[in-house]
């Protein structure tokens, strides 16, 4: 009888130690073979689903070249793009084509250990890229460093689309010039040394989108809360993320005419300004230590631009007495005229967003 409570106790042990070592691996508190970042789920300790926009793997290899696999997972077959980074540079965007498994390979001119990094240059709407590392080869584990923590929360401008024009505007599929990798929110957080997040949906708004009235539609409060950004709330948006600054730019598709065929109501102020503050409140819900920024926008200008400031405004006006958090900040872009596709940013121009908000930001985080 003892002898079999010794062995219980024993596989007990063993299955509280593997679970052990594979919750520190998700929570980032050790060296591992692959770190997976942003809206992701993760299948094993090698291999994961890259959900949202700059979702990313990170992983080290010694030697002069290894391979790593992608595949793109929707529900119709389509390409799907992302982003390589080695030792910190940039390699470029690429594209996965669908169907098997794709084999890619990174070289470097030396044999020393690398660091490489893949981003999701797409967004969540544009389905999934599984990332398989059983197959790569010569893995040494990668240090993670401790860094201060923002997310971006926006609409397509914080997704990256239309920035990349290495490929022309209106080619083939709507999403072939995303590159979330050349948005503002990770060229801003590269400034400062600092982890992200996007949490941002293309079309979206606080209350209602580019072409709709919320009648149907979710707008990106409605699923912000679950992993993948839709309706299906089975697959909860974790909370190990805790940013210490939360980024909100939101309002560009509430003040849109739409695209002038379907029936478009006058902006509502009061269910913005409504809306947003009941956002506010989950964000401080799920972050109870968090900053919150809100921003307005680089593609609104003009009144239209007066309007959404002053909304801004009564958000902030209306946590006041707020005593738990610090005051909510507020950001203005200057004005700008946009040169990537359908009048968003391009790559250049998401650089000089990220150049107006450096030094404002890095007040925030230093506060």
């Amino acid at each position: 009888m003892k002898l079999k409570t010794i062995l219980i106790f024993y596989t007990l042990l063993i299955v509280q130690l593997a679970f052990s070592i594979e919750n520190e691996f998700n929570t980032d508190k050790s060296k591992n073979n692959f770190i997976f970042r942003g809206r992701v789920e993760q299948v094993s300790i090698n291999s994961a689903f890259l959900i949202s926009s700059a979702s990313s793997v990170t992983f080290s290899f010694k030697g002069t070249s290894t391979d790593y696999y992608l595949s793109t997972n929707d529900s119709f077959e389509h390409d799907n793009y992302f982003v390589l980074e080695l030792d910190g540079q940039y390699k470029g965007r690429y594209i996965i084509k669908p169907g098997n498994a794709q084999k890619f390979s990174v070289e470097s001119s030396d044999a020393n250990v690398h660091v490489v990094t893949i981003y999701k240059a797409t967004e969540a709407a544009n389905g999934t890229i599984f990332f398989d590392g059983t197959k790569t080869k010569n893995i040494v584990p990668t240090s993670i460093q401790t860094k201060r923590k923002i997310e971006f929360i926006g609409d397509s401008i914080t997704c990256g689309m239309g920035n990349d024009l290495s490929i022309p505007c209106h080619t083939n599929h709507w999403f072939d010039q995303h590159n979330a990798y050349l948005a503002y929110g990770p060229v801003l957080s590269r400034k400062l040394g600092v982890d992200f997040l996007l949490s941002s949906i293309s079309g979206n708004g606080m209350y209602r989108n580019w072409n709709s009235e919320n009648s149907e539609e979710t707008v990106l409060p409605d699923v912000y809360n679950n992993l993948y950004q839709n309706k299906d709330n089975s697959k909860p948006f974790s909370t190990d993320f805790q940013p210490n600054l939360v980024s909100i730019c939101l309002g560009t598709n509430d003040l849109s005419d739409g695209d002038g065929k379907k029936p478009r109501l006058p902006f509502n102020k009061e269910k913005y300004i409504s809306n947003y503050i009941d956002f506010v409140k989950n964000i401080y819900k799920r972050y109870p230590n968090t900053r919150i920024v809100l921003l307005n926008s680089p593609m609104v200008s003009g009144e239209k631009n007066t309007l959404l400031v002053s909304c801004l405004k009564e958000v902030i006006a209306a946590f006041k007495d707020d005593k738990a958090h610090k005051p909510i900040g507020l950001f203005e872009f200057k004005e700008m005229k946009p040169k990537g596709c359908d009048y968003h940013p391009d790559a250049e121009d998401h650089k000089v967003i990220a150049a107006q908000m450096v030094d404002y930001f890095k007040q925030l985080l230093n506060e």
